[in-house]
């Protein structure tokens, strides 16, 4: 298995820049996998000095840092590499043996996975975790040339993996019926890190100033996170007299409006006179989250859109309530009024009362903790991998999608002698 994810290393702590659940979905499935016996090789960009070309990560899973342009590169820059990334890639597979299937995450590695699919004629599969039309429906377009890439790829790929029915729905609506097959590979949750636990226990490990309802928002500040429709609200909670609510956001500034958007993230609690109470956390490890949930009374996902949420995911498997906005896989992970509340639109008004609806009612919140908690047990790793296994060797008995679409990016290969 040849895992591509150029554009962040499954090795990097999410919550910053571009790190976030994409590089918790390649290291823990990837790890899963080579569990199974599965020979996983991810294949990364060299992002800065002093990184050794392979890390040995476990059995049957190697991380290989690809040296391709100057290593401090916006993600806006990384499609003018992709090239270079390619040769690399390719320059290692004559070394050591060409893949049985390559698994492109997130589209600047599918344009990679386009290249190489036509290199080497083996099967392709894409993960996308977001796409450029799905992003223009909640509200943050991207370039036309992203979405026309999206669409070559779609077109080249083997199989499509969504992570549930809602995303499979969204997806043939507005890209049609992709000419390969479409595959639902559900992420899932470790268990052994994510579990109920004490409250008070957690809330001492966090050094939580107080004992009143706490409100937890995981994820990087960026406009398609909604940290500001967090931010209001709280706001509106204390207006409906939950004076003692708190808020605290773990989490770092992300792609080219993140600097602009913490400043405003802090602005907002100035302005609503809310800085005694909203803390602003740094990115925490991975596992370290599970305090935090835990600790809260609420996680609140205000996203704009989600291909699947693992921070709902993993704030479930916590036992905490969620309230989430009703978007992509958010709509698979919270039953509403069951494991928490599904909010339409991003009005904060309709995120407070819901808030206040669960802080008002004890027995409603223990019972929507131990509902979420059931639910996310369905979720894990194991099984996904086992899902991506059986479509693995599927595909390397199955003819490939004759891919007639033009590269994105010019064809160098061939150059190479890569045919």
């Amino acid at each position: 298995m040849a895992i591509i994810s150029l554009h962040t290393s499954p090795l990097l702590q999410p919550g910053s820049g571009d790190s976030g659940g994409m590089n918790v979905y390649v290291r823990e499935l990837v790890s899963a996998l080579s569990q199974t016996g599965v020979e996983c090789v991810t294949f990364t960009r060299a992002d800065r000095e002093g990184l050794e070309p392979e890390v040995f990560v476990e059995p049957n899973h190697r991380v290989v840092h690809i040296e391709a342009g100057p290593h401090h590169l916006p993600k806006e820059a990384l499609a003018d590499i992709s090239d270079q990334f390619c040769h690399g890639v390719m320059e290692w597979f004559r070394q050591n043996g060409p893949p049985d299937v390559i698994h492109g995450n997130y589209w600047l590695s599918g344009v990679v996975g386009h290249h190489l699919k036509h290199a080497l004629d083996v099967p392709f599969v894409s993960t996308f975790h977001t796409l450029a039309r799905v992003k223009a429906e909640g509200g943050d377009p991207e370039p036309e040339w992203r979405d026309r890439a999206e669409a070559e790829i779609i077109g080249c790929s083997d199989a499509v993996c969504v992570s549930c029915v809602e995303e499979e729905e969204q997806f043939r609506r507005l890209y049609g019926d992709p000419r390969g097959r479409i595959e639902i590979v559900a992420p899932g949750v470790e268990h052994a890190f994510f579990a109920p636990g004490a409250r008070d226990g957690a809330r001492g490990a966090i050094e939580m100033p107080g004992d009143g309802p706490l409100i937890v928002f995981v994820g990087r500040i960026q406009p398609l996170k909604g940290p500001d429709v967090a931010i209001q609200a709280l706001a509106d909670l204390h207006r409906r007299g939950h004076r003692d609510a708190s808020l605290i956001i773990v989490g770092g500034a992300s792609g080219e409006e993140g600097d602009l958007e913490t400043h405003r993230a802090h602005d907002l609690v100035d302005e609503l006179d809310l800085h005694d109470w909203v803390q602003f956390v740094e990115p925490q490890p991975h596992h370290v989250l599970s305090s935090y949930y835990r600790a809260a009374d609420i996680v609140i996902v205000p996203s704009r859109s989600e291909s699947f949420g693992l921070v709902a995911l993993e704030a479930a498997a916590c036992g905490t309530p969620v309230v989430a906005s009703a978007v992509g896989g958010l709509l698979s992970l919270v039953d509403d009024g069951i494991t928490g509340r599904l909010i339409e639109g991003r009005n904060p008004v309709d995120y407070g009362a819901a808030m206040a609806e669960i802080l008002d009612d004890p027995d409603l919140r223990e019972a929507m903790g131990v509902a979420a908690r059931e639910r996310a047990s369905r979720y894990t790793w194991h099984a996904a991998a086992a899902r991506l296994r059986s479509l693995y060797d599927d595909l390397a008995t199955s003819p490939l999608v004759d891919c007639t679409a033009p590269l994105v990016v010019e064809d160098v290969l061939a150059a190479q002698g890569a045919r």
